[in-house]
């Protein structure tokens, strides 16, 4: 029961900023400051940015939902396998164990974001504050613990769902894991309720706003297959004038326009604040080895989705760039001798998806209009990448969605989608087979429906005999 435990319990004492230097330090002083914190609007706000810094945390956005959503894919690779105790090779071979790191680090910073969400959700009814920032407040919380369980289910599948602070961590044992259905629908509920409660532009540019919660809450009917569902909520987004296209793909990602027109929600990083320790450490451990001190080799792009681009494509180098020894992602940028302390931000959702998602929508409900509709949507994105592009009118409904489906491999490269594409779309052990028997060095690899959801991390299995692990792990 300890780690599990300790995880709950980890959670609980981020609320104790500048309490002490480590989560586990639970002294009388830290309990106090637990027990009597959050009486006020500023400290409301202290632990609100609090739940948006755990979004940095390596088991999130710094680095595990880049791997988590790529690695397993025909979209990425890892160059060493053994290196970092082979944790990034697992995901790339398909022998994944339930010691493995990446895994235990996403439930368990995943889960400490949700008990931060919780705490502000539990105590900001009883703070004075406007109702206008009580409601954009409870609005982001609801919106980053929707966000938080849908990683966290697309990633494990069944996970136990905690909706309320935790207090007592006894209370959570034995619960066991949730099922997904279920899951779904509180995922589903908060996106819907953060949809009321938040302003459509948020003062504070970097947190997020209503348009954020509608693109989400689309692609997670999108993933659920419910295409009439997704579609009022992804043209919300497309008909608010506040995002578009850029016309250069390269300026989506340069770190003098962050917040950008295409943006929807990305996390922040920064560097050169804080001694260092604002950045992300993403652009060192997903750089071929020998390119820039104390690269990994993580995560590289394959020479097959490289090879989709035509040249006359600008995303071709926007998003990719070839070094001296292999591919690298060009949306991540060095921005600091400092290695580890990278600035750029971690794109959740953005303007290209949204379009490409509702043309998938349109094109899963086949009618002709619906079928003229993916057609724009689907050109759109193209057309920004491709001067002077020739308009296709795919009038096959099975050719439209493989086409929707090369574009969202192509736009989103290395931004953590191409993995649960495969998956949602019921073509991940297809075309992973395919890839293995194509591709050298994965002889003997297999894949099948076992994979498509990690291993519990053991060590929450070893706490609390209720959390069964998935079938095919040990």
């Amino acid at each position: 029961m300890r780690n599990y435990k300790m995880t709950l319990c980890a959670a609980i004492c981020t609320l104790c900023v500048g309490c002490s230097d480590s989560l586990l330090d639970l002294t009388p002083e830290c309990n106090n400051v637990i027990n009597n914190y959050f009486t006020n609007e500023e400290q409301i706000l202290q632990g609100v940015n609090a739940a948006y810094a755990t979004l940095q945390y390596s088991g999130q956005y710094g680095i595990a939902n880049y791997v988590l959503g790529e690695l397993p894919s025909d979209n990425t690779w890892d160059e060493v396998p053994a290196n970092d105790g082979g944790n990034y090779g697992q995901l790339d071979e398909f022998n994944m164990t339930s010691s493995n790191s990446v895994v235990a680090d996403s439930w368990r910073h995943n889960y400490i974001g949700i008990q931060q969400c919780n705490v502000i959700l539990n105590r900001i009814d009883a703070v004075e504050m406007e109702d206008v920032e009580r409601n954009q407040v409870k609005g982001e919380m609801k919106f980053l613990r929707a966000l938080m369980y849908f990683n966290l289910v697309r990633i494990f599948g069944d996970v136990p769902l905690v909706t309320k602070e935790t207090v007592d961590t006894n209370e959570y044992f034995g619960q066991g894991r949730t099922k997904k259905e279920e899951v779904y629908k509180a995922i589903v509920d908060d996106l819907t309720d953060a949809i009321k409660l938040m302003q459509d532009e948020n003062s504070i540019k970097e947190r997020a706003c209503k348009p954020a919660a509608q693109g989400l809450l689309g692609k997670v009917y999108l993933t659920l297959g419910d295409y009439a569902s997704a579609i009022p909520q992804l043209e919300a987004v497309k008909q608010n004038p506040r995002y578009g296209l850029l016309d250069d793909p390269d300026m989506i990602f340069d770190t003098n326009n962050k917040g950008n027109k295409e943006i929807l929600f990305d996390v922040q990083f920064e560097s050169g604040l804080n001694g260092n320790s604002e950045g992300s450490d993403a652009l060192r451990m997903f750089s071929p080895s020998g390119t820039i001190n104390g690269a990994k080799g993580h995560n590289l792009p394959t020479e097959e989705v490289y090879a989709l681009f035509a040249d006359n494509d600008k995303r071709k180098t926007a998003y990719l760039k070839r070094t001296t020894v292999h591919l690298v992602s060009n949306k991540i940028k060095q921005t600091s001798e400092v290695v580890e302390d990278c600035g750029s931000n971690a794109v959740v959702l953005r303007y290209a998806d949204v379009l490409l998602m509702l043309a998938e929508c349109y094109a899963q409900r086949g009618l002709q209009d619906d079928m003229d509709l993916a057609n724009d949507c689907l050109e759109a994105v193209r057309g920004r990448a491709i001067d002077n592009l020739s308009y296709t009118n795919y009038t096959d409904k099975d050719e439209l969605l493989e086409e929707i489906a090369t574009e969202r491999r192509k736009e989103l490269v290395c931004e953590g989608h191409r993995w649960f594409d495969l998956i949602r779309t019921g073509k991940a052990v297809e075309v992973m087979t395919a890839y293995f028997q194509k591709t050298t060095g994965y002889n003997g690899v297999t894949v099948n429906e076992n994979n498509l959801v990690q291993p519990i991390p053991l060590s929450q299995i070893d706490t609390d005999s209720s959390i069964k692990q998935n079938l095919g792990y040990n």
